[in-house]
């Protein structure tokens, strides 16, 4: 009755703003694209057909091992279901048996590309996810604002999508716009707001 519940973890309202954001960027059909509330369970993701996906999208809480009880793997949260024998969470066994063929891969969650202790620079999450088939992964190498990371996440994609720069240069764009005031009206240039995000993999096309 005292042990940790993973369904008991807050929920962040805030990540759907930023997911209707990133569709109506890539005109995307919100409706039949995106897994919001309740839908987006680890059961939903493992289960749906993401080969023909050229951008896949978590904007959720992210976990490292040892963050909370029993995580031993990078994981990602998803919705809980009514049975609470299911894990929410996401791990890295899960990310390393999904099939995609992505062009990106965004994880706007806290410490995504956080390296293990006494490891890397790049964690496991975002090698799960080459190994699935991405070409590219947007990460985060700290916990990040919502409100900014919304706007960061929408400008990059929407500057990439539009097919007039590569995918570093849309990401130096959009930090680019929040040092200058473009973005957030000068509440946001400060590095915690746009230093966070990396590129990992082709920064191309």
């Amino acid at each position: 009755d005292w042990g940790f519940r993973y369904a008991d973890m807050p929920p962040m309202p805030e990540t759907r703003t930023e997911l209707l954001a990133l569709a109506a960027a890539l005109g995307a059909d919100a409706s039949n694209d995106l897994l919001l509330g309740e839908r987006a369970t680890r059961r939903a993701v493992l289960d749906a057909n993401l080969l023909d996906r050229r951008v896949v999208a978590f904007a959720t809480h992210g976990l490292m091992p040892g963050q909370l009880p029993g995580v031993s793997k990078p994981s990602l949260a998803m919705a809980a279901t009514a049975d609470e024998h299911e894990s929410p969470l996401l791990e890295l066994d899960d990310v390393l048996g999904l099939r995609l063929n992505a062009q990106w891969v965004l994880l706007s969650a806290c410490n995504t590309a956080a390296g293990e202790l006494g490891g890397g620079a790049m964690s496991g999450l975002v090698r799960g996810f080459f190994f699935a088939g991405a070409r590219s992964v947007l990460a985060t190498h700290w916990a990040v604002e919502s409100e900014s990371a919304a706007a960061l996440t929408a400008a990059t994609l929407k500057a990439q999508a539009q097919g007039a720069t590569s995918r570093s240069e849309s990401l130096r764009q959009a930090q680019l716009a929040m040092i200058d005031g473009q973005l957030g009206a000068g509440r946001w240039r400060s590095p915690f707001y746009w230093a966070p995000y990396a590129l990992f993999g082709d920064p191309l096309r």
